[in-house]
């Protein structure tokens, strides 16, 4: 049997979609070869199974774990949906994992279930003691009785009588205990401990079943379907869930421990994994709030052991030095336009320490930071083991945590770690919605992803990277930290015929030129023409919501142009993309970074135009400044021009080729791609073009045309696919 015909018998449908059977194969032989995978595939063309497929085999031949894991919703669905089509192809072992906080019964937090199910624990094994110390009371009481009755058995029956003591004193210590613990325990998982859950495990490998099912499931029974799903992933083939899982290296850790497997013994595949790189920032950047250090304070000045003093003293620096920067940052007037979100201010410098080090620094009076913080670390660990045994033993109902611990720690990090290359110094502030007060947030910004990424993609098996928009590879191993991967690229192999893509030279949407009253008249008259001449539904990216909302309301006086949704009205994206998909000639404005632009399928007649409005950069904020110098640095020897390249551009047009692929996701599916800006076109525009980031064959397809044009192209298209249902529309 060929390596293909061994990993088909996973896949579900009666044929591979083009390029998707070789695309299988290859991904089998570099498992074999314990090689990673970098694999872009067109949007639609079937990457997931093209990954998972292969992968099963793998893992059922040499006794692994497949691991998928991708941080769009939608597509946390569509795995659900592959994984069952599988599973009645081929019955697989599998498990949908999710947060504990989305599954807790009784809603509480990660630390105080933990001691809730450690307490439980011990009330059920201390409850077996007991029976056991019961049973030996009654036979040492037996003992005794024979004992006495017997002729000369007075020696036995002391023995007796002082073992029976010995049990008696140990039982009062043990029902003590018990009671102790049965004031903080979770029923839910006490059900676990005590009742047979072998109908759970049953009806969970039945089939493919989501969170949700299980929560539903188990709460009926009264059991905890967190902790029960914890247990049976030891023997599961395959595993869904968030980027979380992996990319924070504490949860990875437990995770791997919950799947009862060495990492060597697992395979990761990521989708849509031109997100690790902003995911693994984001788990990897440390923050601490004023306000938890406020309360780290208040906790030492209830605390009487000697290490107190220094550890409030070097807190309570901190906590005046980020105070007195961010205020002084904030400047005159600024404080009353703060909102209730996280905004920056700067305090980065380019010759020396951040301004919040140096505010630290002239703060601090006493015999050593690293010294002082050593000792808030030795002191938090003491209290919150205080804490964690004063709530197991029922002295608290809730469970306290340790804000000392936390604070020393940061600080700790932030002194060791604020002058490194990638770690970026931020100063944040916000209004607080309930007393109205702003309040500050130091955070430690990790600028270049690879510090997570690789010693994950190191110390497992093997991974599959997969996304319509990986390339360049060599950028994407570069910044994830990647080792020589296979590289597998495959093109939008349905019909040529069945799409356009135009490159249309309305003026270049640069952020000076947004305002400009004859640039904003020529895109609404072409976005106009856009939504007239397409038969069924749109979809319009912008550069932001600000952008999207703005031509909405130059174009919602045309009565001709059928619904037009705004992205932002709606508070469930969900329920706006069913509005969109359920109408017929309506179309949507949204923001190119918001949750649409990737992950949605919009098949058929979901959408038959996708425009892209403008080069849509994100906003060069500090964060982004930071991670262009960082990677400048990093990457000197790769690009003259590394930080603009790897951290801006790259994913800018990754993101603009997202958006294009919302359309056309079938051999059958037609319709029409726009990029609206003289940039996207080979005019010869220097520096300021992007044509040449996109990939060859994709550069390829780019039609130029002028904007009084498109409509007419668009009716020719259209009318070609005899798409319009009566009378097509006038030019």
């Amino acid at each position: 049997m060929s390596t293909t015909d061994g990993h088909l018998r996973f896949f579900p449908y009666d044929e591979p979609y083009p390029n998707q059977e070789e695309a299988m194969d290859r991904i089998s032989n570099s498992l074999e070869r314990g090689q990673d995978v970098l694999f872009e595939g067109a949007p639609g063309t079937g990457k997931t199974l093209s990954a998972l497929v292969p992968a099963l085999q793998h893992a059922r031949d040499h006794d692994r774990t497949v691991v998928i894991t991708t941080n769009v919703h939608q597509q946390m669905r569509q795995f659900v949906e592959d994984a069952r089509a599988i599973h009645e192809a081929e019955p697989i072992r599998a498990t949908v994992f999710k947060g504990k906080s989305s599954m807790c019964h009784i809603d509480v937090d990660y630390q105080e279930c933990q001691t809730l199910r450690d307490t439980t624990r011990s009330l059920v094994e201390d409850r077996s003691d007991r029976e056991q110390l019961e049973q030996r009371l009654d036979d040492l009481t037996d003992e005794m009785r024979e004992g006495a009755e017997g002729a000369g058995g007075s020696g036995g029956a002391g023995s007796a009588a002082e073992a029976r003591q010995a049990v008696q004193e140990e039982l009062e210590r043990l029902d003590e205990e018990i009671d102790d613990e049965a004031a903080n325990t979770c029923d839910h998982y006490l059900q676990n401990l005590t009742a047979d859950t072998g109908e759970f495990f049953s009806w969970l490998f039945d089939d493919v079943r989501t969170p949700d099912e299980v929560y539903e499931y188990a709460g009926t029974r009264g059991f905890c379907g967190y902790e029960l799903l914890k247990e049976g992933m030891e023997e599961v083939e395959l595993v869904v869930c968030n980027y979380h899982h992996l990319l924070d290296p504490q949860i990875r850790e437990q995770f791997f421990r919950w799947l009862d497997r060495d990492p060597q013994d697992v395979i990761t595949v990521f989708d849509e994994a031109h997100n690790v790189e902003d995911a693994a920032r984001d788990h990897a950047s440390k923050t601490l709030t004023e306000n938890t250090l406020e309360s780290a304070l208040n906790e030492l000045e209830e605390t009487d052991d000697s290490r107190a003093e220094p550890a409030e003293n070097v807190l309570r620096a901190f906590t005046e030095a980020l105070r007195d920067t961010y205020e002084e940052a904030l400047g005159f007037g600024a404080r009353e336009g703060i909102g209730e979100n996280w905004e920056d201010v700067n305090v980065a410098n380019d010759d020396r320490r951040d301004d919040l080090t140096l505010a630290f620094l002239e703060r601090y009076e006493g015999s050593g930071i690293r010294a002082e913080c050593d000792l808030a670390l030795q002191l938090g660990k003491r209290l919150d083991e205080e804490y964690e045994e004063a709530y197991r033993d029922g002295e608290t109902t809730t469970r306290r945590e340790c804000q000392t611990l936390q604070a020393a720690a940061f600080v700790s990090a932030w002194m060791d770690g604020g002058g490194e290359l990638g770690q970026h110094p931020v100063v944040s502030v916000r209004r607080d919605a309930g007393t109205d007060e702003v309040y500050g947030r130091a955070e430690l910004y990790t600028c270049i992803p690879r510090e997570v990424t690789a010693d994950l993609f190191d110390e497992v098996y093997a991974s599959v990277l997969m996304s319509a928009t990986l390339r360049p590879f060599d950028v994407t191993e570069d910044v994830l930290g990647l080792s020589d991967p296979a590289t597998l690229a495959y093109g939008m192999a349905y019909p040529e015929g069945n799409r356009r893509t135009f490159s249309v030279a309305t003026p270049a949407l640069f952020a000076s030129e947004r305002d400009d009253p004859g640039t904003q008249e020529t895109i609404a008259a072409t976005l106009s023409d856009v939504v007239r001449f397409t038969p069924g539904n749109s979809l319009l990216f912008f550069p932001s919501y600000a952008e999207a909302e703005r031509y909405h309301e130059l174009l919602s006086g045309d009565p001709n142009l059928g619904t037009l949704l705004l992205d932002g009205s709606e508070p469930d994206t969900e329920q706006l993309r069913r509005r969109l998909v359920d109408g017929d000639g309506s179309t949507l404005f949204t923001s190119l970074w918001g949750t649409l632009a990737e992950g949605v399928s919009f098949d058929g007649d979901d959408a038959r135009t996708v425009a892209v409005v403008g080069v849509p950069y994100p906003h060069l904020s500090e964060r982004m400044e930071a991670v262009q110098d960082a990677y400048d640095r990093a990457f000197a020897e790769r690009s003259r021009d590394a930080g603009w390249e790897y951290a801006v551009e790259i994913p800018t047009i990754r993101k603009t080729r997202q958006a294009l692929g919302r359309v056309i996701r079938s051999p059958t599916d037609f319709g029409v791609r726009a990029l609206l800006d003289k940039r996207y076109t080979s005019a010869d525009m220097g520096k300021y073009s992007v044509r040449g980031a996109f990939p060859v064959e994709e550069r390829e397809e780019l039609i130029d045309i002028g904007p009084e044009k498109l409509k007419f192209a668009m009716l020719n298209f259209f009318s070609d696919h005899d798409a319009y249902d009566g009378a097509p529309p006038e030019p």
